[in-house]
């Protein structure tokens, strides 16, 4: 269990009506869909926390980088608890798996036809408890 809430960032990439999703590995979220993120170190934007996960994870680049949302996501069974910033940007190149210990797949999705079950960051997006609201 953490005592303070830890800072994560989440990149949104979109492309004719679909967000790019990834299915997670690892000891947080394995199994779960959501974007590319992951936390923020000292002294990094959250601009360039959320590019530099979107490269790690899934091998593109992202310009024009622009805030969307906050999440306040507490992972009940983990004891953890996390303010997820939701950032979204342009895609410059194709995406791949880049980090084979973190994503197991990834692919297009509309947002009326999303996969599940959802990372739990994602999924309070997506159910609009987020600031601002949709």
């Amino acid at each position: 269990m953490s005592e303070k809430p830890q800072v994560g960032t989440a990149m949104i990439i979109t492309k004719d009506d679909k967000v790019l999703l990834m299915k997670r590995k690892g000891p947080h979220g394995t199994g779960t869909w959501s974007t590319p993120g992951g936390h923020l170190d000292f002294g990094e934007t959250l601009e360039g926390c959320a590019a530099r996960e979107a490269k790690e994870e899934v091998g593109v680049d992202v310009v024009d980088v622009r805030f969307r949302a906050v999440t306040n996501d507490i992972f009940e069974e983990t004891g953890q608890h996390y303010i997820t910033v939701w950032l979204e940007g342009k895609v410059v190149g194709d995406p791949f798996i880049a980090a084979e210990k973190e994503v197991a797949e990834i692919g297009w999705y509309a947002w009326d036809a999303l996969p599940q079950p959802l990372f739990l960051p994602l999924e309070n997006l997506v159910k609009e408890n987020s600031y601002p609201p949709k």
